[in-house]
Formats: structure tokens, sequence, C-alpha cells
């Protein structure tokens, strides 16, 4: 029995044991190390983590000069030895240590008979718990003065309230006394808000009522579609509906993606031109396409890198990656790629300043030149061969008269209004409203509708041969607004729903060619109507309302 004498007259401390075995300090494995614990573990430590840093920059220089992994030189041999070596002791180090803290705890053969008197701590005072004030106690009047005088923010409604239908109400009542002007007209009832949160739209109001028209059935590539159109246009819906009749009378349209790529381009700074053009030679190198490819489609499982295209303005460089992005539109995707290489190119251009992700170079929602050239997005061509008694029974005019129209019009009234993609009668009217429709982005209506159409007398003169070529339809049918649920509604009428996991792409290629041949009958229709003299006459007949305005 082993007795202590207790400091400050504590209890006396007893251990008894249930063995007889003398206690004996064990030797420690340490004591056989030629270096102090710690100078070892730091040793060991230092080459771990040195050795692996060596390593993977042996990696990136093969894959960067196409030599096999497993070709080994000898320092490389020498440094995985050394690497697995550390790693073991590091291993049975912190193993060892981590068993031992275990085993060395109190066991059942030994007890402890003590007294240890209470100790009295000091009370801590309790902080109360940071959160936001919640509104959902208060009733609306409250919370609609408060944001009046301004003491809430609107846009904090949805989650201080935990209810988005009852946020929108109050903005919508405070945002009227503010402005002393009524809203009563914009629609409140009947829309999910939760379902465009942290999304699609920011501090709603409301929502706009859009008409939705069906066209067709558009016979394309041997099937039929039901296209939907969002308009306020009258006349739209029957002239696209009057061209797909005539398509399909014909025999049906076909038509063709020629290439499929979303594009990025950033924008960086070098001190000289001269080191701007270095990065641009590194980046067209084809040696090193692979290993940018591969720091790029690591941002998604569907985006796989094209190529990369690069001009200069000076000691800056524009840098455009295209790449595919499964059956979504893809800008997210593609901007999150570039964003990987931007951070790969930093360690060996160091002194590359990146401006901006976005450099315009893209050309994101801006008429440009380099899409009508290059594409972006879907580029679709599609074509039909309309017989000469469809084009005087249903489009009531002429091929000859079609074709001098689209000559005069379409190509030689563009060149000389300076048209850029527009040599077109009105592609721009049909891509509108099938992108409102399905919950595309609007504001890609503008390099989408860059289009030229082209007519000639085939066959002996006799039929019309009518193409549109569109080099940049931008679409998706996951992602943003195509998840409300009017929006996949209408694309639940296409087929094109949600993405095809069979074929990743074929939902949004598709989708890109019903928009193409839409156009095309679109196209048809219009130009028909201008060369037989009807286009006033069906305005007015369709798109002119008789209903009193003021009475409503």
């Amino acid at each position: 029995m082993d007795h202590r004498r207790p400091h400050d007259g504590a209890a006396p401390l007893r251990l008894r044991r249930h063995n007889n075995t003398p206690s004996t300090t064990s030797p420690k494995a340490s004591d056989a190390l030629p270096l102090p614990l710690y100078l070892t573990n730091a040793v060991f430590f230092t080459l771990f983590f040195s050795v692996a840093y060596y390593l993977l920059h042996r990696w990136r220089d093969k894959i960067r000069s196409s030599t096999p992994l497993h070709v080994l030189t000898f320092p490389e041999l020498a440094s995985i030895l050394s690497l697995i070596a550390s790693f073991i002791y590091l291993l049975g180090f912190f193993g060892i240590h981590f068993v031992q803290s275990f085993i060395s705890r109190p066991s059942n053969d030994a007890v402890w008979e003590h007294h240890v008197p209470d100790l009295v701590l000091p009370e801590i005072p309790k902080l109360p718990p940071l959160h936001v004030a919640s509104l959902d106690h208060r009733d609306d009047e409250e919370v609609v003065k408060s944001v009046v005088e301004g003491k809430t923010p609107s846009y904090s409604l949805e989650s201080r309230l935990g209810d988005c239908r009852r946020a929108v109400a109050i903005r919508r009542e405070a945002l009227q006394r503010v402005t002393g002007r009524s809203l009563r007209s914009l629609p409140l009832e009947g829309f999910d808000y939760e379902s465009i949160l942290g999304q699609c739209c920011e501090m709603p109001v409301g929502y706009v009522q859009i008409p939705v028209g069906v066209a067709g059935p558009l016979l394309l590539d041997g099937f039929e579609y039901t296209v939907p159109m969002a308009t306020t246009e009258g006349c739209l819906v029957a002239s696209t509906n009057r061209g797909c009749k005539a398509i399909y009378a014909s025999g049906g349209a076909s038509s063709v993606v020629f290439k499929d790529g979303m594009s990025r381009a950033p924008v960086v700074r070098f001190s000289t031109a001269k080191r701007a053009a270095e990065l641009k030679f590194f980046l067209e190198d084809p040696l090193n396409f692979d290993t940018l490819a591969l720091v790029f489609n690591r941002s998604s499982r569907f985006a796989r890198l094209q190529n990369i295209q690069c001009t200069m303005a000076g000691k800056n460089l524009y840098m455009r990656f295209t790449c595919s992005t499964g059956d979504a539109m893809g800008m997210n995707m593609v901007s999150k790629g570039v964003q990987n290489v931007l951070d790969f190119l930093q360690s060996d251009f160091p002194d590359m300043d990146i401006i901006g992700i976005s450099g315009n170079f893209c050309s994101d929602k801006k008429p440009a030149a380099v899409n009508w050239i290059e594409g972006r997005g879907k580029s679709v061509v599609c074509e039909a061969i309309i017989e000469e008694e469809v084009v005087k029974k249903v489009l009531k005019t002429n091929v000859a008269a079609l074709v001098e129209l689209n000559m005069l019009k379409n190509l030689a009234g563009s060149a000389v209004a300076g048209a850029l993609g527009g040599y077109n009668a009105h592609a721009s009217n049909i891509v509108s409203a099938i992108f409102i429709a399905t919950g595309q982005d609007p504001a890609q209506n503008i390099e989408s509708s860059h289009c030229i159409t082209m007519m000639e007398a085939v066959n002996g003169g006799r039929d019309l041969h009518i193409s549109v070529t569109m080099p940049s339809i931008e679409v998706g049918t996951v992602g943003g607004g195509t998840q409300l649920a009017s929006q996949s509604a209408c694309l639940n009428l296409l087929g094109v729903k949600g993405a095809n996991k069979e074929s990743p792409g074929s939902n949004s290629r598709l989708l890109a060619t019903i928009v193409a041949g839409s156009v095309l009958a679109g196209e048809l229709s219009l130009m028909s109507a201008i060369a037989a003299g009807q286009l006033v006459q069906s305005h007015m007949k369709y798109n002119r309302s008789s209903q009193n305005v003021c009475q409503v």
C-alpha cells in the first residue's frame, strides 16, 4: 500500500491493486533514438512534405511534356522511397501515441479511493445568442411600417419572416406607400415564390402575365413538335403557325447542329506586350492543351474544354475558352472552369494580373462578330423545300417573288443597314417568344437571333429552297428559369424537359433545332405576307385591340 502525505489537509490518496506485481518504469521507445524526440519528428516532417512537394512538381512537368509517369529517374526513385519511409515513421509514431492514450487510462484493475473537495468556480455569465431578429411574431402592419421607415431592409424579408408569400405581400405594400403608386393590377396570388428564392429573382413584388400560344405541328427531322410561344404581339403565333403548315405540307424540314460549345473570355494584363505574347503562345501550343483541359474539366462532369482562342490588345491578353456544357446553357460552368485555369497559370505566370473573368471577347448578350463567325452555344442550320403548289395555296405568293424579296430585303437591305448577324426578316421575334416560354435567358436573344435567311428556286424554278443558319443559339434545359413550373411545362410539351441522362446534351441540342425550325417557319410566313402585300392587313386584323382600354 502506497501512502503519500496530502497537501493542505486533503484526504489521503490510496491506490489498491488487485495483483502483486511491483510497479516498475518501462523504458520509452524514444530512448533508443540518436536525437531528441522533437528533433527526430521535425526531420521526418520536413522530409515528408519536401519530398511530396518535389514529386508533385515533377508530376506536373511530366504531364506538360507528355512524359509517361512510370518512367522514373534516380532522384525520383529516391524521393519515393524517402516519402514512404517518412510516412511509415510518422504513422507509427502518431499511431502508437494514439493507442497508448487509450491504454494509459485507468482500468478496472486499479481503483482510486479518495475524496476530492468540491471546487467552487466563479459563475460565467451567459452571452446572448447571435442571430438576426425574427419578424414572424409581428403583424403585417408593423413590418410594413418598419420597412417604410428603413428599419428593416426590404431584401431581408424572406429570411426574417420565413414565408416568401408574406414577404412579397409586405414588400409590395411598402413599395406602394413609399412611391404612392398602385400595384393593384400586378398579380400576387397564384405563384410559387419559394421556387425563385435565391436563383431567379430578388425582391419580388408580383409577377407579369404573358400569354402562351402554340404553333404547329412543326415537322422537323421526321418528328412533330407543338411549339410554345410567349408573346404579346398579335399575329406572331398565327404567322409562325402558317409557316409550320407550309413546311408540313411539303414533307417537313431538316436540321443539323454543326457546333456546340459555350465560351467565356477573361482578360489579363502583363507589364509588357512580349510577356502577354508568351502566355498566348503557351495557351495555343497543342502540347499544353491536355494539361489545361485536365485543369478546366475539374469544374464539372459535363464541362469538356474544346479550344482556346487568344487575341491581344497591347499588353492585354484576351483568352476565349470554349467547352461543351451538357444540357445546361453553361455560363456558370464555363466560368468555373476558366477560374481553375487562371489559378493554375498563376504559378507559371506570377506577373499575370487578372483584370476580369469576362473581357467581352466571349461575347455575351451583345451583338458581336466573334459570335457570328466562330459561333457560341449551338450553331444550327435548318432547311426545307417548299413545293410550288404550297407556296401558291398556303402562302398566297410565288417562288420568284420570294427569292427576289429575300435578296433585296434580307441580304442587300441588311448590308445597307450595316447589320451584324441580322440578315433575316424577324428571327428575334420567334427566338424571344420561345425563350420566354421555356425559361431561357431573354437577354441572350441578342446573339441567339443571329441568322441569315437564304432562298433559292430549285427543281427548274418551280419549288423554293429556304434555309436559316443560326451560329449562336444559347439554350439549356436545366438550370435557371427552366426549373419553374410554367417554363418546365413548356419544355415538357417539346419533350426536352430536364437533362438527358442517356446522352448528356441531347435535350439542349434538340431545343436549339426546334428554335431554328420555328424561325424557318416564321421567316417563310412573314416574307410571303410581305411579298403578297398582306402584312398591313394582317396586323390590322390580329394586332389591334377593339376593346376600350379606358373603360377597363
